[in-house]
């Protein structure tokens, strides 16, 4: 297992700008203010999407086409969408680095996934919402690989925490508008699409506008195949493996829970009278995304403050898995918002301080799109296990309560995961 830090690029000084506009922004910190404001805005968008249609628009569409099967068919909509998602995400960032560009992608990725959004709105079957939501997951997976490549190229080292939990509270802000929005439109799905797709292409267009882009260093040209299968050894790395290894259990824990939160409050949790399943996913959502956004700034800038990464990853994994637990233990209203708040604190100081682990464990400084794209597997890949595995274990091993143990189980491991890493403490 290699000891030695990550290839990165010269962050001791700034550089002077370049006349044509290309030289790498790694300027002084007061100087990133703009830029990471805008990432900001722009991950609130993308989670706009992921977390309004997955968690609200996609469960009540579903639900609406087969009311029995409504398990089984997110399970399969949600799982073969992922693979689109897993197999994009680093295609995209292969080709990004490629270009030494990142703008043409985001602004391609949020235009397109307008689109694909109208089209999944307006489909009658499972077979088509399948087509549908692949066809969404591709495009945003598109602008992912872009968007997510700028902190690498542009943010020095001894920053990377204060912007990644800048990137970071686009999660809880994305996840509460987003379901907001979301909710709005249980009865008007089609709609809902639309103007969440009119939400990412409008921050594309104005993100690729205001801000200027940097031409990152290009490596020497080789074939595509070659490429492809340079994937791989990324993973051949033992920190970043380890790194990829905690994320993928976090996130396949998490998501075998929140990707069911609709139907958990619809079959599972006893709730107020006159609280409707998608008015009770209207409130966690804010409840666990304010938690969550606290818990991003405190832990990205905490960790920077004390140098030190991988305890906040371990405790954060472990404080959702007993999160997990209250459901089980207290299958109520009260039991489901302690759930959220416990979770939403944990797994937005996860991400801050993760994405920053991440950073520095790239096997590559030059290709940093592309290990990114490889790093968010680990994002997209739980999403094609978890649908799969929840509905196995919720219709054959005891329904939501199971469900929750296993997540539990899961996140625990994912804690364990970070010990191994040495070249970040």
């Amino acid at each position: 297992m290699s000891t030695s830090r990550p290839a990165t690029h010269d962050t001791s000084a700034a550089e002077p700008p370049d006349p044509a506009g290309e030289a790498p922004a790694r300027g002084p910190a007061e100087r990133l203010g703009p830029l990471l404001g805008l990432l900001a805005v722009g991950n609130t968008a993308m989670f706009m999407i992921y977390m309004g249609v997955g968690q609200v628009l996609l469960p009540v569409q579903v639900e609406a086409l087969n009311p029995a099967d409504k398990v089984a068919n997110l399970g399969l909509v949600s799982g073969v969408a992922a693979v689109f998602a897993t197999l994009f995400n680093p295609l995209a960032g292969l080709l990004s680095d490629r270009s030494g560009r990142r703008n043409p992608w985001i602004l391609g990725g949020g235009l397109a996934a307008l689109g694909a959004l109208a089209l999944l709105g307006a489909v009658r079957s499972i077979l088509l919402v399948t087509v549908g939501w692949c066809l969404v997951q591709a495009t945003m997976n598109v602008y992912q690989a872009a968007i997510t490549a700028i902190v690498p190229d542009r943010v020095p080292m001894e920053r990377r925490g204060l912007a990644s939990a800048m990137v970071g509270i686009g999660t809880p802000v994305g996840t509460i508008i987003g379901v907001t929005v979301a909710s709005a439109f249980v009865k008007d799905v089609g709609t809902g699409y639309l103007v969440l797709g009119a939400v990412i292409a409008v921050v594309a267009v104005l993100f690729t506008a205001l801000v200027r882009e940097r031409k990152v260093p290009v490596a020497p040209t080789e074939s595509l195949g070659r490429q492809l299968a340079a994937f791989g050894s990324a993973m051949r790395e033992g920190d970043f493996r380890w790194a990829f290894i905690g994320r993928f259990l976090l996130m396949l824990g998490y998501f075998a829970v929140v990707l069911y939160q609709l139907y958990i409050l619809q079959d599972h949790v006893d709730l107020p009278e006159g609280l409707s399943p998608a008015g009770a996913v209207a409130i966690l959502a804010p409840i666990g995304a304010v938690c969550t956004l606290l818990s991003t700034v405190v832990g990205g800038v905490l960790s920077d403050r004390v140098g030190r990464r991988k305890p906040f990853i371990a405790v954060s994994c472990a404080f959702t898995a007993i999160g997990m637990m209250i459901p089980v233990l207290s299958p109520t209203w009260p039991g489901m918002l302690a759930f959220g708040i416990l979770t939403g604190l944990s797994f937005g100081c996860f991400m801050a301080v993760d994405t920053a682990l991440v950073t520095l464990v790239l096997p590559s400084a030059d290709d940093a799109a592309r290990d990114m794209g490889v790093l968010n597997i680990a994002n997209a890949g739980p999403q094609i296990i978890a649908p799969f595995m929840a509905s196995v274990v919720v219709a054959s091993f005891g329904g939501y309560t199971a469900l929750f143990v296993t997540g539990a189980v899961i996140t625990v491991l994912g804690a364990l995961s970070v010990l191994p890493i040495r070249s970040v403490r």
